[in-house]
């Protein structure tokens, strides 16, 4: 494997002060050690038919969107007071296909009946088993200019640096060119709208400012579409409303696990994964010709496909 990456397109990051380097692999960038555990993740990975994959570009809504799944399909099994929640960054409850061992979604799959993995893997990327397992597929999407501001934090944050340090208006160029967690951000997108199409019954796609502004019918629908659906009795005792208010960003961002932690001894502090879940963030770091000039490309690449990523 470690030949092969080497001969890899490569670049490093000017805005992060070479402190990242990314490598384009099947069309798309992404760094050296999640590189390496997708590849193992297409080799080894057996997917099973009742799998749930929950997929996204980074900083698109994937730690909200696993947390609302999490709780769903436990919700028979804990409560607010006993969910691993509690203690363990949601990553670590779903974690990332990429990210772990083949083992450790074994394990949760037949010694939990957790049916949820992650992955921000393209569509064309990921493992051929679970594209013919016919498992179900849930991808979040998000307006793509907060989506460049809030990668913009979380690398930046990620490896310590000041926001004087890391210029804003190169990480928006280097974005704006392709360059970018698991991107072309519009390539990641359209490949799982596509394949949504195609497979209307097995893909559904979430909106993340949709589940903003009508939290309780997209959480049924997430509900309906994993198998998990609500009971009439469940809806009327509150049970939709109380995950929808547990896994939100103001509980969630003040639960001390995710205040002070780190995963599994890991460099990152889970406090990174919640820094502001805030729509039109954008605003206070864009140049009106920064807005103009990624809203062009948007409609060039999304005109035909009824999707609103500005």
């Amino acid at each position: 494997m470690e030949d092969m990456i080497k001969t890899l397109p490569m670049h490093t990051c000017s805005w992060l002060k070479g402190k990242m380097t990314m490598y384009k692999h099947q069309d798309f960038w992404v760094i050296k050690h999640l590189l390496e555990g997708g590849i193992r993740a297409q080799q080894n990975f057996k997917a099973d038919p009742s799998d749930v994959f929950l997929c996204s570009a980074p900083k698109t809504g994937t730690t909200w969107l696993k947390s609302l799944a999490f709780a769903i399909v436990t919700r028979e099994k804990f409560d607010e007071s006993t969910t691993p929640l509690l203690t363990k960054l949601v990553h670590e409850c779903v974690p990332f296909l990429e990210r772990s061992e083949v083992e450790e979604h074994e394990n949760n799959r037949k010694k939990l009946s957790l049916p949820l993995m992650a992955t921000h893997l393209p569509y064309a990327s990921l493992p051929e088993s679970v594209l013919s397992s016919n498992c179900k597929i849930v991808y979040i999407y998000r307006n793509i200019k907060d989506v460049i501001v809030s990668q913009y934090h979380f690398f930046r944050e990620a490896l310590k640096l000041p926001m004087e340090d890391a210029p804003f208006e190169e990480a928006f160029e280097e974005f704006y060119q392709g360059v970018s967690g698991y991107g072309p951000y519009w390539d990641h997108v359209l490949g799982y709208w596509k394949a949504s199409l195609e497979r209307p019954d097995k893909i559904l796609l979430l909106k993340y400012e949709d589940l903003k502004s009508e939290p309780k019918n997209n959480v049924k629908k997430l509900a309906d579409f994993i198998g998990y659906p609500f009971s009439a009795d469940e809806e009327k005792a509150g049970v939709v409303d109380n995950i929808i208010r547990f896994c939100g960003f103001e509980n969630m961002s003040n639960l001390e696990v995710n205040k002070t932690g780190k995963p599994n001894g890991g460099m990152l502090e889970n406090r990174l994964y919640y820094r502001l879940a805030k729509d039109g963030d954008w605003k206070n770091y864009f140049t009106d010709e920064m807005k103009e000039k990624i809203e062009k490309l948007t409609d060039e690449k999304f005109s035909e496909t009824g999707l609103v990523l500005k």
